[in-house]
Parts: C-alpha cells; sequence; structure tokens
C-alpha cells in the first residue's frame, strides 16, 4: 500500500510537518549517487510522512534517515536504504541497481558491498530479522522493455560522444533505464515519454562531462569524426585545429541545438529518428538544425569555414 498523502502547502511542504524542513542533497554527492537520492527524495516529499514517522516505520533515527535523505555522512549501507525503501514502496530491485553503481563510484570495495546485501539476511542483536533482499533475476514491465530494447544503442551512441570511456558511456546508459525503470508509473503518466526519458539520459550524461566554461566539453568528439580518420600528415594537425575550433562553438549552442547536432551529424542519424529519440516533433529539429547551422556560420568566415562544418 503507498503511503498517505496530505495535501501540499504553498511551499511543497505537506501540513503539520514536524520539526526542520529536509535540507538540499549535499553538494559532495557523486553523480550515480544522485541518480537514486533524486527520486528518493521526491518519493518523500510526495508521500507526504514526516521524519519522524518514517524514523518510526524504519526504527532508524531521525537524524540518520535525515542525513540519508540528504547524502549528508558516509555512503549509506544498503540495510537502511532498504528500510526506507519498503517504507515509501518504492521498487527494490531498481534501485539495488542503482545503490551497487553508486558504492562502486564512492570507491566501496565489492566485499562491502557484498556484506551489506548479506546483512539482510542476518538476525540484529537491537530487533527480529529483516526479510532478505529480493536480488533475483526480476523484470521490469513488458513495455519498458520493449523502451529499452529500442533506444539502448541510441542513447549509447550519444553518451559515447561526450564519455570518452566506452564503459562510463554504457554505464550511464544503463543507470538511465534503472531510472526509468524505478520511476516507470510516472514516466508513463508524462506528457511524453521519449522527451521525459531523454532528460534523464542527458542530465546523467552531463553529470559526467567535463565542462569548460559551463559548456561540456568536446575534444573528444573533434578526434572521433570521419574527417580526422580520413586525414594524414601534415595536415592533420590542421585539421585537428580546426576541428576542435568548430566543436568548441558546438559547445555552446543551447542544448536542443547541440543534442541535435550530435545526432544528426555526428552519430549520422535522420531527421525522423532524431525527432523520435527526442520525443520532439520533426519541425523542432528541422528549426533547430537550421538556427544551429546559422550560429555557427555567423561564427566563422562563410567563405572558408572549418572543413566539417554542417551545410
Amino acid at each position: 500500500m503507498s503511503p498517505s498523502k496530505r495535501p501540499p502547502q504553498p511551499d511543497g511542504e505537506p501540513p503539520g510537518r514536524r520539526g526542520r524542513k529536509l535540507g538540499p542533497i549535499a553538494d559532495r554527492v557523486g553523480a550515480a549517487h544522485r541518480a537514486w537520492l533524486e527520486p528518493l527524495r521526491a518519493r518523500f516529499f510526495d508521500s507526504g510522512l514526516t521524519i519522524g514517522e518514517l524514523s518510526n516505520q524504519t526504527r532508524y533515527s531521525k537524524s540518520k534517515i535525515s542525513e540519508l535523505l540528504r547524502g549528508a555522512s558516509l555512503y549509506p549501507r544498503w540495510e537502511i536504504t532498504s528500510s526506507v525503501l519498503q517504507a515509501l514502496n518504492v521498487p527494490t530491485w531498481p534501485m539495488l541497481r542503482l545503490w551497487m553503481a553508486a558504492a562502486a563510484e564512492a570507491h566501496k570495495k565489492p566485499n562491502w558491498i557484498n556484506g551489506c546485501i548479506e546483512t539482510e539476511t542476518v538476525v540484529l542483536s537491537t530487533g527480529p530479522a529483516k526479510p532478505p533482499v529480493d536480488t533475483g533475476p526480476a523484470k521490469p514491465p513488458v513495455d519498458h522493455q520493449g523502451f529499452v530494447q529500442l533506444n539502448r544503442v541510441r542513447y549509447t551512441r550519444y553518451a559515447q560522444t561526450f564519455l570518452s570511456d566506452s564503459k562510463q558511456a554504457s554505464a550511464v546508459v544503463s543507470e538511465t533505464f534503472d531510472i526509468l525503470w524505478l520511476r516507470w508509473d510516472e514516466t508513463l503518466r508524462s506528457a511524453n515519454v521519449q522527451k521525459f526519458a531523454w532528460s534523464v539520459l542527458r542530465s546523467g550524461v552531463m553529470a559526467r562531462t567535463p565542462h569548460i566554461d559551463g559548456c561540456p566539453d568536446l575534444a573528444p568528439a573533434a578526434f572521433n569524426t570521419v574527417v580526422l580518420g580520413r586525414t594524414e600528415a601534415p595536415a592533420l594537425f590542421d585539421q585537428i585545429e580546426e576541428s576542435l575550433s568548430l566543436f568548441k562553438a558546438m559547445s555552446r549552442l543551447p542544448d536542443h541545438q547541440l543534442d541535435v547536432m550530435v545526432l544528426k551529424y555526428l552519430r549520422r542519424m535522420d531527421d525522423t529518428v532524431v525527432a523520435d529519440v527526442l520525443g520532439v516533433p520533426l519541425v523542432s529539429v528541422q528549426t533547430a538544425d537550421r538556427y544551429a547551422k546559422k550560429t555557427l556560420r555567423g561564427i566563422f568566415d562563410s567563405n572558408d569555414p572549418p572543413e566539417g562544418t554542417p551545410q
């Protein structure tokens, strides 16, 4: 049964919420940790429960619950995380996958991670045994599986543009699908499933992409273009310089225009596929393409643009 809800106040807090308002996520929280912490906090706020009520249900102190929901202390053990999931009626299996990935990002050793999970089956001295974690081959909904099959390759190609480490790119895509599984009901209720999912993917990719002056660093992509692959020395170094200038200019485009340029020109997807991936009308892709090229041409000499500039 889902936690009972209370009408929200203007500031977003349920009426009668006692004690201090839950603070923001700590700045030091890593990208993978934030990936599961944000939807967990959203479920907590939506539940209408107080920290005290959640503490009573989980049998952990209010300070421990607050620390977990803010990421304010050491990376949390699975035992307390699982207790909060059960109290908030959050699906365990996708969250466990996200928790494990974030633990690895937090430099937790495999023995620590496995030990945390195994603790769920141990009788604690402070109370009765907690139910074992269901770590079996749980499957997401059929429509989620279809969504993954349709988009995994597309999403991976986009992630690889910004993340030179192919394993990291694949991990971000897998994280995206786990988050969507965790939030699948919310995803289906959204006005546009593809657009909602794209925002999750993009957030994960950009959280791990190096930025320069607030813009994603596309320098790695500049060295992986088809143009550079065909270039031979001594023209190679001139081409590198031109390509770096072009990709630097592209990185400063608005988000939507940048995504269109990456998918269409770097990943060779046609307009209809780009529109489907982004969850936008075809005309939106065509308009973004036109404005992006106009911006890039305005930066470079129109009579002698860097080789590879979209025409």
